[in-house]
């Protein structure tokens, strides 16, 4: 349990990264007005989907206004069709190496053509109010269903690794293979799926490989189901939990030589409000609290120790490949199978959890990941989303978890 002074210092702390990261302005060529947090000032200027979507939850605790502004700008980038991409980038267009990387079919579209986890609704239902009396929030998640639903059965797909927000993940070794994100032919996925638009269909009808990922579909799900919509925790359930291993696995056209790795991403589903709770309790007592595998001293790794996949290295690897999202905690993974703790009555255990994030958070401020062993930080500093730490230390956190989930 974190005594009353470090949380304190916790808060203050969120609180000044949120606001020193506040950007705002009016797009020039077309009067636009924005307001957004931007991930970390050193490497990630621009609005990201997701990362808004997070910071909006931590902003309700310092400033609701900008909860909603910070929505509503992703909302003002939308086109007609409701459509609203990975990045937007406002007034600092795309420069340097990042026009060839970059999810655009032309390097002066005002964002990506490629998607994020599309938790926008649940983080309107978190932070601002109810989303279905939204027009534009239900055009969007129209636009979801109608173009990344391949199969009709409410689960969507994703055409590269980042449209996952996990990006470098070892889950998509097995996927993408050479084509996998910081992979050296991640660059030749990306133009070919320029060259097809981003379309799911047509790169699916081109060979894919395309992915129902897990983490991707359980943010999917949250928003469904803030918005009234149908859950589809059943079909996630149906398709995707492998009763064998008890975890949840994705899905791949075409299906893939070998399995993709195991991540945190199986243990994702723990966050839904209608997960069976007898799969709930495995992924809890069989996986979670395993401590050789994800209740690592700063819980959950992305990748756990076990798989040969696992790496802490803060740096550039063999083939380009960099280590994030290969063993380091994230602390938006760790706040999602939080709140699955919390629900299935793991409430010591949850603040267990609590404790050791808030701790390295403590010992090196807000950074984008952190090692599971020692809590040192790495990547980008003054990272936003994780003052979602904030979510974790609340006072009340059954009641709060309650709120998300009702």
């Amino acid at each position: 349990m974190l005594a009353r002074e470090d949380i304190t210092h916790i808060r203050e702390l969120c609180q000044a990264t949120l606001r020193q990261n506040w950007r705002e302005g009016v797009r020039e060529s077309d009067a636009t007005g924005f307001a957004y947090t931007c991930p970390s000032p050193s490497h990630y200027p621009w609005q990201w989907y997701w990362d808004s979507c997070f910071a909006a939850i931590a902003w309700r605790h310092f400033d609701p206004a900008r909860s909603r502004r910070e929505l509503e700008s992703l909302l003002a980038a939308q086109r007609e069709d409701g459509f609203i991409g990975h990045t937007i980038f406002w007034n600092t267009p795309l420069r340097g190496r990042r026009r060839f990387t970059y999810n655009v079919i032309s390097p002066h579209d005002a964002m990506t053509a490629s998607i994020q986890p599309p938790v926008l609704a649940w983080a309107w239902r978190i932070a601002v109010g109810d989303p279905a009396q939204v027009a534009a929030i239900q055009c969007h998640y129209d636009w979801l269903a109608a173009h990344r639903d391949l199969d009709g059965d409410g689960l969507i797909w994703i055409v590269q690794p980042d449209e996952s927000g996990l990006d470098a993940s070892p889950q998509f070794d097995a996927i993408w293979g050479r084509r996998a994100h910081d992979h050296p032919g991640f660059i030749l996925l990306v133009r070919r799926n320029r060259g097809l638009g981003y379309d799911l269909r047509r790169i699916a009808d081109a060979g894919g490989p395309v992915c129902s990922e897990v983490a991707t579909n359980v943010l999917y799900a949250l928003s469904l189901i803030a918005l009234g919509r149908p859950s589809p925790t059943k079909t996630i359930v149906s398709r995707m939990y492998n009763e064998r291993t008890g975890l949840f696995e994705p899905l791949v056209r075409p299906t893939p030589r070998r399995t993709p790795a195991v991540t945190w991403a199986a243990l994702a589903p723990l966050a839904l409000p209608d997960l069976p709770e007898e799969i709930g309790r495995r992924l809890v007592e069989q996986h979670l609290l395993d401590p050789e595998r994800f209740w690592l001293p700063v819980p959950p790794p992305s990748v756990p120790p076990t798989e040969p996949a696992f790496s802490t290295r803060d740096d550039t690897g063999f083939l380009w490949i960099r280590r994030y999202w290969r063993g380091p905690t994230w602390i938006n993974a760790a706040w999602l199978v939080w709140l699955g703790l919390v629900r299935l009555g793991y409430e010591a255990k949850a603040d267990v959890l609590a404790t050791r994030v808030a701790s390295a958070v403590q010992a090196s401020g807000l950074r984008e990941y952190y090692d599971p062993f020692t809590g040192r930080g790495m990547g980008s500093r003054d990272f936003a989303w994780s003052t979602l730490v904030m979510e974790m230390i609340a006072p009340v956190p059954a009641a709060v978890a309650s709120s998300y989930l009702a």
